[in-house]
């Protein structure tokens, strides 16, 4: 097995459509400029009311992704 060291970002992402839109929301914009990705968790979802409706989703969550090798041994 290898050995991977691994980063975590948090992120925060909205919807007015749904939870696991927002969720993705954050998650594609993070592909954008972070690599290998590989999972997440939620820390907190919350949301605006508009006339006793939900109008806008927003899921916290923390990604984390491995580093890469740099080729070098210690």
């Amino acid at each position: 097995m290898d050995n991977h060291t691994y980063r975590l970002v948090e992120l925060v992402g909205s919807s007015p459509t749904s939870i696991e839109d927002a969720i993705q929301t954050a998650l594609t914009k993070a592909h954008e400029t972070l690599r290998h990705i590989h999972w997440f968790q939620v820390t907190e979802t919350r949301g605006h009311v508009e006339g006793g409706r939900v109008a806008h989703y927003q899921v916290t969550l923390k990604a984390g992704f491995t580093l890469e090798d740099d080729g070098k041994s210690a």
